[in-house]
């Protein structure tokens, strides 16, 4: 692949323009509009730009950190200037995570293509490339880095420096040896194969070396049955089969030879640990393997707040760039709060505060275009529902116009569910509730209307006399989930209706859960429950989800602009699954006779113990890239969330100096209660004696998606985005029942 990237940038037209540069001007805002020279480098990973065609240049992006491109007509920002700007000439760089997009306007339609064609063509190469691939680029990056005077070699001098960029802190002597041993041509520099070989004797990984030479009786290779004793003994694989084992063997093994002999080498062992096979998440649990056929209020929803912010709750941006980036993640429940706007035309922010405002409409567009990736062409909409008296009274009144053009759209564009039929229905107790539709459930879309808007045939709120009343075209669509009030849990028992949902705050379900933790999980074995963030969190900062889904609540909101410890736990929750946003609840959360009490769990009798040895770490990137003479002192944080009893946490000592390759070899122990329930969160993070400890990276789990054996676990940073080859090796074993249980 790195080959094929390099044949590109020599023979691509796009990529060969971008490589000679082009003027264009960078876009914040309606005022803020400045002509920068950008520049594709050498390497064809890297963009740089400058305020002058000839000035001191600095990075800009790197080809890794983009999801994709649009066109000016996409971007929410451009289209706000189409009086001033043509959007043929725009297009927007979108990031991975939460990074702002960069929206640029060319000089010509045909610059702005040749950018967008060559951008796109090498955002493919780098989503196409496998680990073997991505090192090597990663390596050619970190060569561009260490090459100062860009002469395609690299001194010692060099090397010292690119050291200390990579987090290695190591004798001058046995730098220089290393470096000596590569430089086969004896030229006092390393070019090329030279530098890789350099690389690879600094990687020398002493503890994946000794567990190779534990199950090669010659020490030079894994047969196919030492591989086969090795999946089956260590990484718990019982199932494993021979066929199996040859699989792994063709798939991993570098050399032809190896795989014609059905043996495995020490490179491709470290290749096989380093691969999605050999990672702490379960590949079984990448794709939708669960039930998709169970009542909607047996699953936990991914949920977001506020959809439309993308900064805090009192002064920060409305965008529909909000709802893209929660849909694209797996959000499954939307908010739109919708107000009136100027001339009558509704527009969606964060009622009374100093929010900016964005149209209604480009909501609902945006919500169309991104929503149904991959799930079924269905929106539920949450929200209130005129009785039968109060359609009366309204159309008595006032008759209800004709649906505009715009409003006949936004049918046809949100298909919404049909009235109730028997096949989408089953008796319970002589109660209906709603199955959830078969692999991809609906989108639930939140409509939450908090003022009233003058004209009736927005679709929304009207305003007659005092008082707001619903328009019967909002009500008309609101079916399966109709908004009740909570007053108590006997009183929702009683006038319990299968089409309703009720909204707690966050205090108030704490409170719920805490008092009448069992009526709780009864209740939402029947009724679908929304939690959403205390009004407090005006910085749009969020709760931890966990206690919540501990009740069995199904849409746990969050602030999903804010990252942290709680998005973590969410994203590593809904990261099963397919990422598909429904996760199925365990069975003593869905049984409607369940006695589990959340805060007092009965000792069940899967209770676990998991030894978790913490042996090493790989290429941890620096917390603070501009001093480059400072190395990381690491150590590993190990979290465990779920019911009050089993939530703990411990750290391993740190490791001086070495952000590289630090070893530990610590073992630490957790007994739980609730497996079911359980999430794991990996941290690694900065030892500071004088401060706080600064965050390095972490990736979070379900204790139900993690493999035992010898794991890597590849970590993320604070947006979630990968920070490959970053990494930490483990030993993980679960065992039944707690440690000193005589049973």
């Amino acid at each position: 692949m790195a080959s094929l990237l390099q044949d590109q940038l020599t023979t691509d037209q796009d990529l060969l323009l971008m490589q000679e540069g082009m003027p264009m001007r960078k876009v914040r805002s309606k005022s803020w509009k400045k002509l920068r020279y950008f520049r594709l480098q050498n390497d064809g990973m890297t963009v740089w730009h400058a305020r002058q065609a000839r000035g001191s240049a600095k990075p800009s992006f790197s080809i890794s950190d983009v999801e994709t491109i649009r066109n000016g007509h996409d971007s929410e920002l451009l289209r706000s200037l189409a009086e001033e700007l043509p959007l043929e000439q725009g297009f927007t760089i979108v990031f991975h995570g939460r990074r702002s997009n960069l929206d640029l306007m060319a000089n010509s339609v045909e610059e702005a293509q040749i950018w967008m064609r060559g951008l796109q063509l090498l955002v493919d190469l780098v989503t196409s490339m496998d680990h073997q691939e991505r090192l090597d680029q990663w390596l050619s990056d970190w060569f561009q880095r260490g090459d100062k005077n860009q002469d395609g070699k690299m001194s010692f001098q060099e090397v010292q420096r690119l050291l200390h960029l990579m987090n290695v802190e190591m004798d001058q002597e046995y730098a220089f040896s290393l470096f000596q041993a590569a430089d086969t041509s004896q030229s006092g520099t390393l070019e090329g194969e030279e530098f890789v070989q350099f690389y690879k004797a600094l990687t020398k990984r002493a503890e994946v070396q000794e567990l190779f030479e534990s199950f090669s009786a010659d020490g030079q290779k894994l047969t196919l049955l030492e591989f086969l004793d090795f999946l089956q003994e260590e990484q718990k694989e019982r199932d494993c089969t021979s066929e199996l084992a040859l699989e792994l063997i063709d798939r991993y093994e570098p050399s032809d030879s190896g795989k014609l002999r059905h043996v495995l080498s020490m490179d491709g062992f470290l290749s096989y640990l380093c691969s999605k096979d050999g990672d702490i998440f379960n590949p079984a649990c990448l794709p939708i393997y669960q039930d998709m056929t169970q009542p909607l209020n047996h699953y936990f929803i991914c949920s977001s707040h506020n959809t439309y912010l993308v900064g805090d709750q009192l002064c920060g941006q409305s965008s529909v760039e909000g709802y893209i980036r929660a849909l694209k993640r797996g959000c499954r429940c939307v908010e739109v709060d919708v107000w009136d706007g100027p001339s009558g035309e509704p527009v969606v922010y964060h009622g009374h505060t100093l929010t900016s405002r964005i149209l209604f409409k480009d909501v609902v567009a945006t919500v169309a275009q991104y929503a149904f990736q991959e799930l079924r062409r269905k929106i539920l909409v949450k929200g209130k529902k005129l009785t039968l008296e109060e359609d009366l009274e309204y159309e008595e009144e006032e008759a209800e116009p004709e649906l505009e053009e715009s409003e006949l759209a936004l049918e046809s564009q949100f298909e919404t569910e049909p009235e109730p039929q028997e096949q989408n229905l089953q008796n319970k107790d002589k109660k209906k509730v709603v199955t959830c539709p078969l692999f991809c459930p609906s989108i639930c879309c939140q409509i939450v209307a908090q003022a009233p808007i003058s004209k009736p045939e927005s679709l929304l709120l009207s305003r007659q006399k005092s008082k707001p009343i619903l328009c019967p075209a909002l009500s008309s669509l609101v079916i399966y989930l109709k908004s009740v009030s909570f007053r108590s849990f006997t009183h929702s028992k009683e006038h319990y209706h299968f089409y309703e949902i009720s909204s707690f705050s966050e205090t108030k379900a704490k409170r719920l859960i805490k008092e009448a933790g069992n009526e709780f999980v009864q209740h939402n074995t029947w009724q679908l429950s929304r939690v959403y963030p205390s009004g407090l969190r005006t910085d749009s900062s969020n709760y931890n989800p966990q206690e919540l889904w501990n009740a069995g609540c199904q849409m746990v909101a969050m602030n999903m602009q804010t990252a942290g410890l709680e998005m973590d736990i969410c994203d590593g929750h809904f990261r099963q699954n397919g990422g598909c946003g429904y996760v199925l609840k365990p069975d003593f959360l869905r049984d409607i006779q369940s006695s589990f009490h959340p805060e007092k769990p009965i000792s069940p009798f899967k209770a676990q113990t998991l030894l978790i040895q913490v042996i090493s770490g790989q290429q941890l990137p620096k917390v603070d890239k501009t001093k480059e003479g400072s190395i990381v002192d690491p150590l590993v944080k190990v979290q465990i969330f779920g019911v009050r009893l089993d939530t703990a946490r411990q750290e391993t000592n740190y490791v001086e100096n070495n952000g590289f390759n630090p070893y530990w070899g610590q073992t630490l122990c957790f007994r739980v209660l609730v497996p079911e329930l359980a999430m794991l969160r990996f941290v690694v993070m900065d030892y500071d004696w004088k401060s706080r400890n600064d965050f390095i990276g972490q990736y979070t789990l379900p204790w139900t998606c993690m493999q035992q054996g010898y794991r890597h676990i590849h970590l993320l940073s604070k947006d979630g985005i990968s920070l490959r080859p970053a990494s930490i090796f483990v030993y993980i074993c679960i065992q039944e029942g707690l440690e000193g249980d005589e049973s």
